[in-house]
């Protein structure tokens, strides 16, 4: 009787171990089944809103189109993409970039101007895309499913933004219970590496970009010892790994690709833009200054003084340094830009003219450049061409409130001061003063007597105002 008690329990024994190890084996397989897309993608937009109220991202169009042509160069030979691609460059110092959910993808300008070349930053943006055509945090994700989406957006960002302001949002038994099921494996980073690289030779660049963007970082660590880099703790990384990824170069080589030798001329300005409107201007001022007196990259310490000293509103100084960078650099859309929108700040809006009329001649659909011309059109008198800029703008998705204000001013001018009570009262609209809206659209309706279509357009965009 005792030994058949005993062989009943090593058999439940046994069975409860087998259970166990198929439940892991379940739970971290790579074929195991994520969360669906549709989830996934809510979560993801709740992700992002909760990233966005901790940090700031860059808002500067060629920084942010050159982070988009990048992706874009590196997605372009993948078969099957789960989600469309977000790219933002968060204007934080660290080391870090991360993949969130749904397809939005996070590099910090810190990591930025630590690189020394656009292979090290393909290398690491590659990876991160392994990681979401892999759907690695996806299937980890799944496994947390009873709790909420928003609990969940807050957990994830949590372990990604780090430090005090992430453990605030992994606080709670439930987000601490779920927080290691949601690291990656080292079988995770492993296969994130090799679609990396696939993605980025096919490309056309060099896959040892990752291996060289793995050593700063990790150099980064040793120089402050106190500080892991946050890449390190969600990307962990040693000398195994090191090892693993140098033996799968013989595998890759990067492919002759033009788009790919474009952003790599290209990388010096961009990173410079990026270093001198991510930090403190005082501090980069004297970055540049040093590089000035070292004879070390002239041409761009000059782009960089350029941009501080506008930041500072120190305007002449910044025309003079904009000059010597052009003087260099004379093909460079972004000193286009950023001396187009010097001289503007000092009255010179003759001499904006060309420089902005070039980068449209270039990128038509470039914003920023289109209301800078048009606000040197109006400066300058000449009210239509500025009004067809800025109608062009107002068309657009996301329209930016000073169109309005400047489409109601060249109006005025011209004496059209319904269509300029019009226009005026949709700038204060956006800007949310209702009393200033009313008062320009009570004016704009008693002024469109007869004119059925501006009066239509009044009442519609008036309603809840008048």
């Amino acid at each position: 009787m005792t030994g058949q008690f005993y062989k009943s329990r090593r058999s439940r024994i046994l069975i409860l171990i087998i259970c166990i190890t198929l439940a892991n084996l379940l739970q971290w397989h790579p074929n195991a089944r994520a969360i669906s897309i549709e989830k996934e993608t809510e979560l993801g937009n709740k992700f992002l809103a909760s990233i966005k109220k901790h940090f700031e991202f860059l808002n500067d169009e060629f920084a942010q189109d050159y982070i988009n042509r990048l992706g874009e160069a590196l997605a372009q030979e993948i078969e099957v993409k789960p989600f469309p691609f977000h790219y933002y460059i968060v204007k934080q110092n660290d080391l870090n970039a991360f993949a969130g959910p749904g397809g939005h993808i996070f590099i910090y300008s810190g990591l930025i101007s630590s690189m020394d070349d656009v292979d090290e930053l393909a290398g690491v943006l590659a990876h991160e895309m392994g990681h979401i055509t892999a759907r690695h945090l996806s299937k980890r994700i799944e496994q947390g499913k009873k709790i909420s989406i928003a609990t969940m957006a807050a957990v994830l960002a949590g372990i990604f933004i780090g430090g005090k302001a992430g453990a605030a949002l992994t606080t709670g038994s439930v987000a601490a219970g779920i927080q290691t099921q949601l690291h990656y494996s080292r079988e995770d980073e492993r296969q994130a590496d090799q679609l990396g690289f696939k993605y980025g030779s096919l490309a056309g660049f060099d896959p040892s970009g990752l291996i060289r963007a793995l050593t700063i970082i990790q150099k980064n660590s040793w120089m402050e010892s106190n500080k892991i880099p946050p890449y390190l703790r969600t990307h962990p990384t040693g000398p195994q790994r090191i090892a693993n990824l140098e033996s799968m170069l013989h595998s890759f080589r990067a492919r002759p690709n033009h788009d790919a030798e474009t952003l790599r001329k290209q990388f010096p300005v961009f990173k410079t833009l990026v270093q001198a409107k991510s930090n403190d201007p005082d501090k980069m001022e004297q970055i540049f200054k040093k590089d000035l007196e070292d004879g070390r990259n002239v041409s761009l310490a000059h782009l960089g003084l350029g941009i501080v000293y506008k930041i500072k509103s120190e305007y002449a100084e910044s025309v003079r340094h904009l000059r010597a960078a052009l003087g260099s650099l004379p093909s460079s859309v972004v000193i286009w830009m950023e001396l187009g929108e010097a001289y503007q700040l000092t009255g010179q809006y003759q001499e904006a003219l060309p420089l902005l009329e070039r980068i449209l001649a270039q990128r038509p659909n470039d914003r920023k450049a289109m209301l800078l011309l048009a606000e040197s059109y109006e400066n300058l008198g000449q009210y239509g061409k500025a009004i067809s800029l800025l109608k062009t703008l107002s068309f657009a998705d996301r329209v930016a409130p000073e169109v309005y204000y400047h489409l109601g001013m060249s109006y005025g001018r011209l004496k059209k001061l319904a269509l300029a009570h019009f226009y005026l009262g949709l700038y204060f609209k956006e800007l949310g003063r209702r009393e200033k809206a009313r008062f320009h659209f009570t004016e704009a309706r008693r002024l469109s007597k007869g004119n059925l279509s501006l009066q239509r357009k009044i009442k519609r965009v008036s309603k809840g105002i008048l």
